[in-house]
């Protein structure tokens, strides 16, 4: 196992190319993390606010990135667990009667766990097509769950979430807005560094490096060893705690979660923010999150029509530029540099 590591390791590395794109990603990180910090005291609050989405988004699309762009799984019913780990901070309250927000995301992590498990050992039998149709399915059954079973989860009215407290401290005095540009976004913020940290420290070790082999060519990957279909499955849990974990995040914005969570819609917005933001790059996806909830809200203000104007600019961006932004973005430092 060891000596297939190496050798995946040296193929990858072999130009020093990886080592300067390392750096770049962290001088993004660090300016990223910076200006999202000032954010709440440079910028209108209601701009504030549409970064709660956009971060539970981020960590989300990282669980998403892991299985798609450094698997090549591609799922198309993802948004499953978004709405695992929404409607998991529901019912941590409801059994408990405690809004501590860590138990929710402990709720949330539990389930995506106990759920993800067999999906995994199910799906991870696939690939291609067929593995994004039967996430597909899987997604679209939980969404028949979520109405259905109204006693439940409350049919498609969904279930309220309560404001929470954060690490012990009760803001129930705070109103829901300044709660949201206040303490929560910076426990966003928070988790979402965490989070891409964690993210950065798989996708360079051994597991990472064997998931990536398996991607570009299954079968040499199995002769050095690697174990295809486990390390696929092992993405797809860990791509669903992180789904489950935005969702709760979700959840907390809205006060609500809602079967429209699970949605096929919301599965296919979490592929387009992949492919816009550069789904080859560790914080592309976060990037596509953030211009594809801009660009959705800006337009929803202008007009009735928002959706094809929506579709039509996603398209040219993603015509004009198919790695992506933050792809286009090293290709022109690329050339810059020569």
């Amino acid at each position: 196992m060891k000596q297939a590591a190496s050798a995946l390791d040296m193929s990858v590395e072999s130009d020093g190319t990886r080592s300067r794109s390392g750096i770049t990603v962290k001088v993004m990180l660090f300016v990223a993390v910076v200006a999202l910090a000032a954010a709440p005291h440079v910028t209108n609050i209601y701009y504030v606010s549409l970064g709660i989405p956009f971060m539970a988004y981020a960590v989300a699309l990282l669980g998403f990135n892991l299985l798609f762009g450094y698997g090549g799984q591609l799922s198309f019913g993802h948004a499953l667990f978004l709405a695992i780990g929404a409607y998991s901070s529901a019912l941590a309250v409801r059994l408990t009667g405690n809004a501590a927000f860590e138990l929710m995301l402990l709720f949330a992590v539990a389930a995506a766990l106990a759920i993800s498990i067999p999906l995994a050992w199910i799906a991870s039998r696939f690939s291609g097509i067929f593995f994004g149709m039967l996430t597909l399915s899987f997604g679209m059954l939980f969404y028949s769950f979520l109405n259905k079973f109204y006693d439940l989860t409350g049919g498609d009215s969904g279930m309220n979430v309560p404001q929470p407290s954060l690490l012990g401290i009760d803001f129930s005095q705070v109103d829901k807005m300044g709660f949201l540009t206040g303490p929560f976004y910076y426990y966003c913020l928070a988790l979402l560094i965490v989070s891409a940290w964690i993210m950065w420290r798989i996708v360079r070790s051994p597991y990472g490096l064997h998931l990536q082999a398996s991607r570009d060519n299954e079968v040499k990957a199995s002769y050095l060893g690697v174990k295809v279909r486990q390390v696929r499955a092992v993405a797809f849990v860990i791509s669903a705690i992180y789904g489950s974990v935005g969702g709760a995040m979700l959840a907390i914005s809205t006060g609500l979660a809602d079967p429209e969570l699970s949605y096929w819609q919301q599965s296919g917005h979490l592929v387009f923010m992949a492919i816009l933001g550069g789904y080859q790059e560790l914080i592309g996806p976060i990037a596509g999150a953030l211009i594809f909830i801009l660009l959705q809200d800006e337009l929803q203000a202008a007009t009735q029509y928002w959706r094809f104007f929506l579709g039509v600019v996603l398209a040219l961006l993603v015509i004009g530029m198919p790695g992506g932004l933050l792809g286009t973005a090293k290709q022109i430092l690329a050339r810059w540099r020569r």
